[in-house]
C-alpha cells in the first residue's frame, strides 16, 4: 500500500472510529467478552454485505482500540463461479490475510443430493469447512457475521417450523472443535448494516446460491418488515426480552 493510500484509509478511520454504528458493536464485544488479548480469529468472509462489515468493524477494533488480537478472513468457495477478487483486493488495502477454502458444497447440495431443504445441509457444510479451515491456521475462535435481524429470524424459524423457542448465541463454545464461536454484529439491526456497507463502500458479492430469495428464511424476514411497520421497535424490543431472561448467555 503507498503512502499516499494509507494516509486516506487511515484519515477517513479516524473519522470513522467515532461513529455511532461502533457503539453497538463495541458493547456486544465487551459485555459477551468475545475477544480477549491474544485472540486469533478467521471471519467467515462470504462477500455479503454482512461479512463485509465483520472484517471491516474487526479491522477499527484491531487498529484504533485497546484490544489486541490477530484475524483472517476465510473465504468458503463453495463450487461456484464467484468473481471474489473485489473482496481480496479490499483485504489486501487492508492488510487482512486472505484464504479460500475449496469445497464442492454447492454441486453436493443442488446436484447430487438435491435437498429440499437444502439451506440446512449447506449452512452445516459451509460452517464445518470454514471450522477446519480455522483450526489449520490456528486460530482459536471464528467471527460469523450474524446480525439483530438474523437473531430474531432465526428464533422466529425454530418457533414456527420446529416448534421450539431457541436461537443462536452471541458467544458459543464448539467443544469438539476447540473453537469459540463469536457474532460481534449481534447488536446491529440489517438496515444498519446495509447502510454502513453502502456509505463506506465496502465490498458486496453478488450471491449465486439458486435458492436465494425462496427460502424459509426470506418468508420470515418479510414478516418481520411487515411487523415493524406497526411495531419499528420490534428488533431491539426482542432482543431486550432474550437479555432478560437470559436467553444470551451470562454477561462476563
Amino acid at each position: 500500500m503507498g503512502v499516499d493510500e494509507r494516509d486516506i484509509i487511515e484519515h477517513k478511520v479516524k473519522r470513522s472510529y467515532g461513529k455511532w454504528f461502533l457503539t453497538p458493536v463495541k458493547r456486544a464485544v465487551y459485555k459477551y467478552n468475545m475477544i480477549t488479548a491474544g485472540d486469533r480469529i478467521a471471519v467467515g468472509a462470504s462477500g455479503g454485505k454482512d461479512s463485509s462489515i465483520l472484517l471491516y468493524v474487526l479491522w477499527l477494533l484491531r487498529n484504533f482500540s485497546s484490544l489486541d488480537f490477530h484475524f483472517e478472513a476465510v473465504f468458503v468457495d463453495l463450487g461456484w463461479e464467484v468473481d471474489f477478487r473485489p473482496l481480496v483486493g479490499f483485504c489486501r488495502r487492508l492488510d487482512i490475510p486472505f484464504h479460500v477454502e475449496r469445497t464442492a458444497i454447492g454441486p453436493i447440495v443442488f446436484q447430487y443430493r438435491r435437498e429440499s431443504n437444502p439451506c440446512a445441509l449447506c449452512s452445516h457444510l459451509r460452517r464445518g469447512a470454514l471450522n477446519e479451515a480455522a483450526r489449520r491456521l490456528g486460530c482459536n475462535k471464528v467471527a460469523l457475521g450474524h446480525h439483530l435481524d438474523d437473531l430474531l429470524e432465526t428464533f422466529l424459524l425454530n418457533w414456527l417450523y420446529n416448534g421450539r423457542f431457541a436461537t443462536f448465541l452471541p458467544v458459543t463454545y464448539l467443544t469438539r472443535k476447540g473453537l469459540t464461536v463469536i457474532r460481534p454484529l449481534i447488536y446491529l439491526p440489517e438496515a444498519t448494516v446495509a447502510g454502513v456497507a453502502k456509505v463506506e463502500h465496502l465490498p458486496v458479492l453478488p450471491n449465486p446460491c439458486p435458492a436465494a430469495g425462496r427460502t424459509k428464511r426470506h418468508e420470515v424476514k418479510r414478516t418481520v418488515s411487515l411487523l415493524a411497520e406497526d411495531h419499528p421497535h420490534i428488533r431491539h424490543r426482542f432482543l431486550a426480552a432474550l437479555e432478560a431472561a437470559g436467553w444470551l448467555g451470562e454477561e462476563r
